[in-house]
């Protein structure tokens, strides 16, 4: 069992921080139990009640109790005397799709469905827990997460790079900072998009009314988030929807998903930012069924991270690795083509 690093344990009590948010400037009174429940993924407002009961919710340093009014700017902690799960890592003998092994690295092409680290509601079953098991003494990197030197959420499938020394976690890391590495992912989004190719651009940072979403900030709130650049080229129009290419300069959690939201083109079944429901097209019944069937076919949101590229921290040598898309997308980018041209000849 990997040891976990207790920076975020307070002084008093021995209690650890397992959540802590700032309310908005501009936040309406609200309880609470009810406010954390936006917050924290897979939370009842049950189990919310039962921490303020056992004095676990801090605000401003002071036991709250679950009617407790949440206020602009209140600082708000949930504390427990266990650490956070995520940090009691277990090896667990997952199978890896290895593409690429040698002394400094690996790269793994991801499953979709797969956790890529620990966290809140997913603390076994993940690509952390399973490189563990199969390397020793994988470097942590700034998060205390061994190996990992960048991340693509559960639903997306594709290219990870994982440093086996702290040499190649230090450099692989630099360059994903300094943007030098490339990545190119795959997606359908909704609609038709117009532009051949284009660049978003836009700060990204969590939603101010739901922090399980990414949001992009402009306008008088472009100073908030951080910034991000997604590149993105049309490979084929499919009717109702688009596959694209999008090559990411910055790596923002969530940034292809939310990038194309913001242009008006969601990524498709992406739940999250409203994908799975029918954004364009008619809602005949007809239609509905097959957009229903394209749903079954590809039951994540719509994106693979195709390909990847970097220097090799040893020899200096630029790698480049590529990978097929998976069975789902392509058989619902298949339906989709056959549903195109069906409309095309009517």
């Amino acid at each position: 069992m990997a040891d976990y690093t207790p920076e975020n344990q307070s002084e008093e009590d021995d209690l650890y921080e397992h959540y802590a948010f700032t309310a908005e400037k501009g936040q309406t009174p609200l309880r609470i139990d009810k406010y954390l429940m936006n917050f924290i993924e897979n939370a009842t407002r049950n189990k919310i009640q039962a921490a303020a009961k056992s004095g676990n919710i801090y605000v401003n340093d002071e036991q709250v109790k679950s009617n407790y009014k949440v206020k602009p700017l209140d600082k708000i902690r949930v504390l427990f005397e266990h650490p956070p799960y995520e940090y009691l890592l277990t090896p667990e003998n997952i199978p890896l799709n290895i593409v690429y092994e040698d002394d400094d690295l690996l790269v793994v092409n991801k499953e979709p469905g797969m956790v890529v680290h620990p966290g809140h509601g997913n603390y076994s079953g993940t690509l952390i827990n399973a490189l563990i098991y199969h390397f020793e003494n994988l470097p942590n990197n700034s998060s205390n997460r061994p190996g990992l030197v960048h991340r693509i959420d559960k639903d997306t499938s594709g290219l990870l790079v994982i440093a086996k020394n702290e040499e190649s976690m230090a450099h692989l890391s630099k360059q994903f900072f300094d943007k030098t590495s490339e990545r190119e992912y795959i997606a359908i989004a909704w609609g038709n998009i117009e532009e051949e190719e284009g660049t978003i651009e836009g700060n990204i940072g969590r939603h101010p009314k739901n922090r399980l979403q990414n949001t992009v900030y402009f306008g008088d709130e472009s100073d908030k988030g951080k910034p991000a650049v997604t590149h993105y080229k049309v490979l084929e129009r499919l009717g109702y929807v688009t596959l694209v290419s999008c090559k990411l300069e910055t790596g923002r959690t969530h940034q292809i998903r939310v990038h194309m939201k913001h242009i008006g083109h969601t990524l498709f079944n992406d739940e999250r930012y409203g994908g799975e429901r029918i954004l364009k097209g008619t809602t005949f019944t007809k239609y509905r069924q097959f957009v229903d069937n394209c749903f079954k076919i590809l039951p994540r949101q719509a994106l693979h991270a195709k390909s990847l590229g970097f220097v090799h921290p040893k020899t200096g040598e630029m790698m480049r690795f590529d990978s097929e898309i998976p069975q789902d997308m392509q058989d619902c980018i298949e339906k989709w083509r056959n549903y195109s041209k069906h409309q095309d000849s009517e």
